[in-house]
């Protein structure tokens, strides 16, 4: 797995294809799209070591080999759709999944359906490396950087895209049905996520129908200094290959333990607290938001190990079943009710 490596996608295939892949689905697809090479004829079986897919997908228990094999049965059960004139045709990822026991390898194989969309593309193709997208912790990011990136090559740099055609491609229309949701939680950390991580960015502009917004435009720019360090590491010389060094574990503040148990109403230990706070890269506004989601989730038998699942793959928060309307859908006035009450009982 080499995060130089670059993936090419048919334009066509990015937007007129819609599927929901979580976090670390894009990411396993993405990294074995990054091992075709643009001259194969036919897919071949793409070979990973168990230890580099675990990492990929951010599994650190190395007793939990057993999590592998679910995640890819999970994803060959991915179906989705491309958009072919009149012609809707669904189909999967991948044809194949093979564990070799005692080998440490597992081999994958992309679904030959996805042929005219990867492979010999010689015109109207977008590719890009894998550095760009690996580190993203939302889903939609990824997908907002293809379609971004698959436009970029148009000479005024931009694209419009229909709010509700947006929704779709993303598969966000379910998830965000309030147009500021969707832009705080898709748009908005996209933008962040690209600028932060990825060699474009862009900013936004809302166009109106009326009071609703129906469509916008991204403005679409290099970014350079993502661009400038590529150019700096492909001119450097070759280095001789070291021992990769082990990332030292965060620094936890004893106050932060305390902020952690504080924000959950369960009685956890300070142990318990700390790999919260480990998942969370010590970000105390993360797990807040997911101890929030939390809330309004099915019963939880374990807090604490979902609170660090919904963490590592962002989780959101169910949609409410109250219905927003015309009614009641404006910020609630606040009223002070001792007065209120003395003022309607003639009391001075």
């Amino acid at each position: 797995m080499n995060k130089n490596y670059l993936i090419t996608k048919s334009n066509y295939f990015i937007m007129n294809s819609s599927y929901d892949l979580s976090l670390q689905e894009q990411k396993i697809i993405l990294t074995l799209a990054s091992m075709v090479q643009p001259n194969d004829e036919e897919f071949k079986p793409y070979k990973f070591k168990i230890s580099d897919f675990m990492e990929l997908v951010g599994i650190v228990d190395k007793s939990k080999y057993i999590e592998v094999p679910k995640i890819t049965k999970e994803l060959m059960k991915k179906v989705f759709e491309i958009e072919e004139g009149n012609t809707i045709i669904q189909t999967a990822w991948l044809s194949g999944v093979r564990y070799e026991k005692g080998s440490g390898m597992v081999t994958l194989k992309f679904n030959p359906d996805l042929k005219p969309y990867m492979l010999k593309l010689s015109n109207m193709f977008t590719q890009y490396k894998l550095a760009n997208i690996l580190n993203m912790k939302s889903k939609y990011s990824i997908r907002m950087y293809e379609i971004l990136k698959a436009n970029e090559f148009k000479k005024q740099r931009y694209i419009e895209i229909e709010v509700e055609e947006l929704r779709k491609l993303v598969k966000a229309d379910n998830v965000y049905p309030l147009y500021n949701d969707f832009k705080r939680f898709v748009i908005e950390r996209t933008q962040k996520e690209l600028k932060k991580l990825s060699d474009i960015s862009f900013e936004f502009e809302e166009k109106k129908t009326g009071r609703k917004v129906t469509s916008i435009k991204f403005y679409i720019t290099s970014n350079k200094n993502t661009c400038k360090s590529e150019i700096a590491a492909s001119l450097a010389e070759p280095k001789p290959k070291l021992k990769p060094k082990l990332k030292p574990k965060p620094q936890i503040n004893i106050d932060h333990i305390k902020i952690v148990k504080e924000i959950i109403k369960e009685e956890i230990t300070d142990q318990e607290a700390q790999s919260i706070l480990t998942s969370a890269n010590g970000d105390i506004h993360i797990i807040k938001e997911k101890y929030r989601c939390s809330q309004r989730a099915a019963k939880i038998t374990n807090m604490v190990g979902w609170l660090i699942d919904a963490i590592k793959k962002d989780y959101q928060a169910p949609i409410s079943k109250v219905k927003v309307d015309k009614f009641n859908d404006y910020e609630q006035r606040q009223y002070d009710f001792d007065k209120l009450e003395k003022k309607l009982l003639g009391w001075k």
